[in-house]
């Protein structure tokens, strides 16, 4: 599909998650509408919008997306993106698969009717053991995803990611390369542990290896008192990355809407000014995108 010429509005929703469900859904569809009422034309949530982050929450808490009866979440979701007329990058939730009892953190797209385009599961399980300071293993409760993931809008495909999946570059490779994606976006719960050295330096990398605009949105942090009682340091910092490497927008780790412009006709003049795209030697190395 050949690059858009439109500009994209973005708004990454960074919102605080409580235990209550109904709670985080109410803020999460007051948010889009916000989002939506100041000329987004796309929403994006935060991983696990609608749970604390937590393995010992993602089973409680998880619904089905698919079948004949999906959770209310999703409908929840649908409604939203209905209401609001936008694109939602509906973050993350617990996924239950009625079919094989295997637990998921899976991202939802709408479109602006409010019907559901694609879902992706986080392929990179959150298994981490920094000494000290965090350990944390998805693995115990989720199973990984086994597709990679992008859907189509007027302005080009667009790339998913969760989280974790940021670490690798495969994906974004091939998003870009196979799939001609525009863009990434990846809700994203990094920590107060990893968040300062990794998260933006990850965003950048991928956006200037595939020449493509990267947005990531993270919940918001918990206060302190509930940080204290064990709850998840998100980091925060939803940002947005040109696809030169510029921080276009972001903001700290409080509860926030972060807005943005895309300009797909500047992503055309970067890859027309910086022919990497015509100039790799897979003569020399294998190309991750063929087949895939």
């Amino acid at each position: 599909m050949p690059l858009g010429s439109k500009l994209l509005n973005i708004a990454l929703v960074q919102m605080r998650v409580t235990a209550n469900k109904a709670t985080n859904l109410q803020v999460a569809r007051d948010k889009v509408l916000a989002a939506a009422r100041q000329g987004a034309d796309m929403v994006v949530l935060p991983e696990c919008f609608n749970s604390p982050y937590g393995v010992q929450h993602f089973a409680k808490y998880a619904e089905a997306i698919k079948g004949t009866e999906p959770g209310e979440s999703i409908k929840a979701l649908a409604g939203m993106a209905r209401e609001a007329q936008v694109y939602l990058v509906g973050g993350s939730i617990p996924e239950v698969d009625p079919t094989t009892s295997k637990h998921y953190n899976t991202c939802p797209v709408f479109n602006r009717e409010g019907e559901l385009l694609t879902t992706h599961r986080k392929v990179h399980l959150f298994d981490i053991d920094v000494p000290g300071k965090i350990t944390f293993r998805e693995s115990a409760v989720l199973s990984p995803g086994e597709h990679l993931s992008h859907f189509a809008t007027e302005w080009g495909p667009i790339g998913l990611g969760i989280c974790y999946d940021l670490r690798f570059p495969e994906m974004a490779m091939i998003a870009a390369r196979r799939h001609g994606c525009v863009a990434m976006v990846y809700p994203a719960a990094f920590n107060t542990t990893t968040g300062p050295t990794f998260f933006e330096l990850l965003q950048r990398a991928r956006a200037v290896d595939n020449l493509f605009y990267v947005a990531t949105c993270s919940p918001a942090r918990p206060p302190a008192e509930e940080l204290a009682q064990g709850s998840y340091p998100a980091w925060g910092h939803s940002t947005i990355i040109s696809p030169i490497g510029e921080v276009v927008a972001t903001c700290d780790a409080e509860d926030t809407i972060v807005h943005a412009q895309l300009d797909f006709d500047k992503l055309a003049e970067y890859r027309t000014s910086y022919p990497i795209y015509q100039q790799r030697r897979f003569d020399l190395y294998p190309d991750v995108a063929e087949g895939s």
